[in-house]
């Protein structure tokens, strides 16, 4: 969403629509995330909601602007069509069949709308561009930022730590299996002997017989 933010404060028509969905993108992953993260995520929620409303009017008067201009010159372009129509052969026109177009009680109310919503999206952006300084001036965005790098790497730190308790864990069961293997050899040598002990007297004893 910041990275929006030079183009969009600069008015750039495409960068504040750009901003806008980004604005409420973050809205929804805050929605279901932001618990992770505090109250600076609760906080950005909030200013990216308000940011998504400002731009969101804004891109309203951006779209409604040029619909107005275009149906004006629509209603005008018909109107000279029928007027001129109406001359027929007359070497020059006449100002009254003008005047009598048919849509000409909508020509002022459609270039007084055009006119309203150009200056509300200039006040919407003076809007926008103050709203935005003020998040920069209080580190709305900075505080969620560093929440988010704060949690993500106690993230990472807990999974080095899983990590390398799993990995003492399979060294306590190599040196376990290690231990249970020298005490089988151990009791398999003894056995050996005991057995070797046993037949050194056994031959020991055939020699000794008397034949």
């Amino acid at each position: 969403m910041q990275s929006f933010a030079p183009r969009a404060l600069a008015g750039k028509t495409k960068a504040q629509h750009d901003m806008r969905i980004a604005a409420k993108r973050l809205r929804y992953v805050l929605e279901v995330t932001g618990f992770c993260f505090g109250r600076p995520a609760d906080t950005a929620r909030r200013r990216a909601r308000d940011l998504q409303d400002i731009l969101g009017e804004v891109h309203d008067c951006d779209v409604m602007l040029p619909r107005v201009r275009g149906h004006l010159e629509e209603i005008q372009r018909s109107d000279a069509k029928a007027v001129r129509e109406r001359a027929g052969r007359a070497p020059d026109l006449d100002p009254r069949l003008a005047a009598r177009a048919q849509h000409r009680t909508a020509y002022r109310g459609l270039d007084v709308l055009a006119v309203y919503l150009e200056a509300r999206r200039e006040l919407l952006s003076d809007r926008f561009v103050a709203f935005w300084r003020r998040q920069e001036e209080t580190g709305t965005w900075a505080r969620l930022e560093r929440a988010v790098d704060g949690h993500l790497e106690r993230a990472r730190e807990a999974r080095r730590t899983a990590k390398a308790a799993e990995r003492a864990r399979q060294e306590a069961e190599a040196a376990e299996r290690a231990a249970r293997q020298a005490e089988a050899q151990a009791e398999r040598a003894r056995l050996d002997r005991e057995r070797t002990v046993r037949e050194a007297e056994r031959r020991r004893e055939q020699v000794e017989r008397p034949r």
